[in-house]
């Protein structure tokens, strides 16, 4: 693993790890190594990772784990009806992918160097065994809301996880680098790049100011508060623009 690069091999693996493989060019799948060959990851049913009704729905393409053939995983079963938080063996997880390493604890000059967003961010993480604890906890209540590509993805589920970070904000933006950094810049053909990382900076959960740290046994109950907002907000401001 270097600058440029993330990969790593499953040998170097260790609890508590984030680790993502990457779908598309500009989209990775995110998850929780547990240990003993399990991820712990936030997923949409049928692998429908998408639905924004935008330009990306083209061009992420993402897949539920899978075994591969028409028989089940014999780790994991058929999960391809399951949505919300789940736990897949390390190969389902991959679905064929390489293996990347999420990086924390990085400069600003290094988040601005790496390629991609998705890849690493300026926020501490906390010790590995609170990053299983908050998985785990979230496996077994399934409590970190509805998927939604912009605000609530596998990325924010993974970050939550490892700092106990929540954004609050009433807009579609969690802390997914990946996402942020696309909405920021619009796209980098039609930016400078400067723009472009700028954005990916002023959006790192390790930079913005409207993060809380929240212990997980609160998580499902402020989740659906803030969901109920972001609703509210959406439905105020759609009334406004039918005036």
């Amino acid at each position: 693993m270097g600058l440029f690069s993330n990969k790593i091999s499953r040998d170097e693996l260790k609890a508590g790890d984030h680790i993502y493989s990457w779908r598309s060019y500009i989209y990775s799948h995110h998850g929780i190594y547990v240990g003993a060959g399990k991820v712990i990851h936030f997923t949409r049913r049928g692998g429908l990772e998408i639905g924004t009704g935008t330009y990306l729905d083209k061009i992420i393409e993402i897949s539920v784990p899978r075994h591969g053939g028409d028989n089940p995983c014999p780790n994991c079963g058929g999960q391809s009806t399951l949505d919300g938080v789940i736990s897949s063996c390390l190969d389902c997880f991959l679905a064929g992918g390489n293996l990347y390493l999420f990086q924390y604890d990085v400069s600003k000059a290094i988040l601005v160097a790496k390629q991609r967003g998705g890849t690493c961010t300026t926020a501490p993480s906390d010790p590995p065994e609170e990053v299983v604890h908050r998985a785990r906890y979230l496996l077994w209540g399934n409590g970190f809301g509805e998927y939604h590509l912009l605000d609530n993805n596998c990325e924010d589920f993974a970050i939550y996880c490892k700092t106990g970070l929540l954004v609050f904000s009433v807009t579609k933006s969690g802390s997914s680098s990946q996402v942020n950094a696309v909405c920021a810049a619009g796209g980098v053909a039609s930016l400078a790049l400067s723009k472009y990382c700028i954005g990916r900076v002023a959006y790192d959960v390790g930079v913005r100011k409207d993060v809380r740290k929240v212990p997980v046994e609160e998580l499902a109950t402020l989740m659906a508060v803030l969901e109920g907002n972001i609703l509210d907000n959406l439905d105020i401001t759609n009334s406004d623009k039918n005036k």
